[in-house]
């Protein structure tokens, strides 16, 4: 009997007929595990941008000084509260207070340190356990109350501001000489900012995608109900969120102080939440909840840096730049979608 042995089909061509075909081109390949990953859009979109603002602007955009104003200045901040609105979005909230515990966390240690003495490191800790305060109010209001996120953080954001405006009287404080040693480490010092970013997204990154609280938070966020029947305490989770959100934004308001060595009344605000929250957007968080990531939210914030760098660089008014950004969100968000349903035609 001769032997038989197996081929492949794709390995047999026909006499005379065309080549077998091995599989995709590299290319396809490529493109394909590209598509797979949700923070592609902004991956892509981040290249591009850099590509084009540093060959067109090539002395002006790439020069020391302006990229350690795009990153460290412009992009860290909103980087940094970006992590805590991923983590709200994701398990279905959102925090619009957090611009407001920016404004008012500087201040407090101004507060602290001038007029009532305590010492330095007492009064940092204290102004970002303000920020815990205000997280956990959020979080009593939205989960226990039971009021919308929108308007829980809406209510407690005005409160703030007034505040900050009723003790300040509306006008600039300088920083406390006594802090300004420790304040190089904490946001004076050249890229310390983009440090902290760096170092707080690998860290939440770890969290979202490696721990039991990562995953919780998914699951409140993709099914509240079904999360809740198995076990998964979605209210210790949110309450949770909400106060990593606001600490995270009372971290960059003494950031900020210390980079412009004063404390201004019309820091922070609604303008840093709406970027955070529109990183998180483009970097392929679902508004709706279940599903963000860190590094998307990242990389969104490095967007929206350049193209607010860029167009200075390149004299353009600043006016139209809240049309770009609205364009950037609606497209984000298409071509997310756009992504999601590939995902799910490769997984079927």
């Amino acid at each position: 009997m001769s032997e038989i042995t197996e081929r492949s089909p794709q390995a047999v061509s026909p006499p005379g007929g065309p080549p077998a075909r091995s599989g995709p081109g590299p290319l396809r390949t490529a493109f394909a595990l590209l598509a797979r990953q949700r923070e592609a859009t902004v991956f892509v979109v981040t290249v591009v941008l850099l590509l084009y603002f540093g060959i067109r602007y090539n002395s002006t955009f790439v020069s020391q000084t302006n990229l350690a104003n795009l990153l460290s200045e412009t992009a860290a901040p909103i980087m940094i509260i970006a992590i805590g609105e991923v983590f709200l979005l994701i398990c279905g909230e959102i925090d619009l207070s957090t611009g407001f515990v920016y404004l008012f966390a500087p201040f407090l240690m101004h507060y602290l340190i001038d007029f009532y003495g305590v010492p330095v490191v007492p009064a940092i800790i204290i102004s970002l356990l303000f920020g815990v305060v205000v997280g956990w109010i959020n979080g009593f209001l939205t989960v226990t109350m039971g009021l919308p996120s929108f308007i829980t953080t809406l209510g407690t954001g005005f409160v703030l501001l007034g505040i900050t405006d009723t003790t300040s009287h509306a006008y600039p404080a300088n920083i406390p000489k006594a802090s300004i040693s420790i304040g190089r480490w904490i946001g004076a010092a050249p890229w310390s900012q983009f440090i902290w970013a760096i170092g707080l997204t690998a860290i939440f990154y770890v969290v979202l995608t490696r721990t039991k609280w990562g995953l919780h938070t998914i699951a409140t966020g993709g099914n509240l109900l079904g999360a809740r029947e198995s076990g998964i305490k979605t209210g210790r989770i949110k309450y949770g969120n909400f106060m990593l959100c606001a600490t995270l934004g009372g971290l960059v308001g003494l950031q900020d102080a210390f980079y412009t060595n004063t404390i201004d009344p019309s820091a922070g605000g609604y303008q840093a939440m709406f970027y955070a929250v529109t990183a998180a957007v483009i970097g392929g968080t679902a508004m709706l909840g279940g599903q963000g990531t860190i590094l998307g939210g990242f990389l969104g914030a490095i967007v929206l840096a350049t193209l607010i760098n860029g167009l200075n660089v390149a004299g353009i008014s600043a006016n139209p730049l809240d049309i770009v950004f609205g364009l950037a969100i609606l497209l984000s968000m298409i071509a997310n979608v756009r992504l999601a349903r590939l995902r799910a035609a490769g997984r079927n």
